[in-house]
C-alpha cells in the first residue's frame, strides 16, 4: 500500500526558499555578474520565487533571469512513446563569462541537469555554473551531478516519487513523497 508523506508544508516551503535566498546572497552579494535560469517545466516556479524573494530581501531590481527548455537536449527524448511537447525558452541575454545559477525543483537522476548544461551552451560559455534544487533525491543519481544549494535532502528508492505542488498551478505549496517502503516512516 502506497503511503503519502508531507515533506514540506506551506510554511516550511516559504522558510526553505528564504534560506536558499540567503545562501545565494552570501555567495553572489549584489548578483552583478550572476544570472538565474529556471529549468522548464517546474524549475521555473522555483526560480520565479527565488527571484521575487531576492528582490524583496536585497532591494535589487536588476536580477537577470530566464527560463530554459531541455526537451531536445535530453538523452532519453527519442525513447519515449508519446510525442514530446517542448516548453518555451526565454533567455534574452548572453551568459558568456557570467555565473549561472541553474534551478530545478527536484534533482533525481541528473539527466535534466545534464541536458540543461548542454542547452545553455547556445547562449555562451558561463564562467561558473551552480545548481540549486528544492529537493535532492539522494541515492538515485545516474550521472555525477550534485547541487550547490539544497532545500531538502530526501533518501529515496527508485519506486518512491516526489511531487512538488506549486500554488500557481496546484493551489498550494507543499512537497509530498509517495512510497511503498513503510520502513522509512
Amino acid at each position: 500500500m502506497e503511503t503519502q508523506l508531507q515533506l514540506l508544508n506551506t510554511q516550511g516551503f516559504k522558510h526553505t526558499i528564504r534560506r536558499l535566498c540567503y545562501e545565494l546572497i552570501e555567495n553572489h552579494n549584489t548578483f552583478e555578474n550572476s544570472i538565474i535560469i529556471g529549468l522548464q517545466p517546474r524549475g521555473v516556479y522555483l526560480s520565479s520565487r527565488i527571484v521575487k524573494e531576492l528582490k524583496e530581501i536585497t532591494g535589487l531590481s536588476n536580477l537577470v533571469n530566464g527560463k530554459l527548455d531541455t526537451t531536445f537536449y535530453r538523452d532519453d527524448f527519442r525513447r519515449r512513446s508519446n510525442p514530446l511537447i517542448p516548453n518555451q525558452t526565454e533567455i534574452d541575454f548572453i551568459i558568456e563569462d557570467k555565473k549561472v545559477i541553474l534551478i530545478d525543483d527536484v534533482l533525481y537522476t541528473g539527466r535534466t541537469i545534464r541536458a540543461g548544461l548542454d542547452a545553455m551552451q547556445a547562449f555562451g560559455r558561463p564562467k561558473k555554473v551552480e545548481l540549486l534544487v528544492l529537493i535532492d533525491r539522494r541515492y538515485s543519481r545516474h550521472l555525477p551531478i550534485q547541487p550547490d544549494y539544497v532545500g531538502r535532502v530526501v533518501d529515496t528508492i527508485t519506486s518512491d516519487s516526489i511531487k512538488v505542488k506549486w500554488d500557481e498551478i496546484d493551489g498550494q505549496d507543499e512537497v509530498l513523497m509517495f512510497t511503498d517502503n513503510v520502513e522509512k516512516i
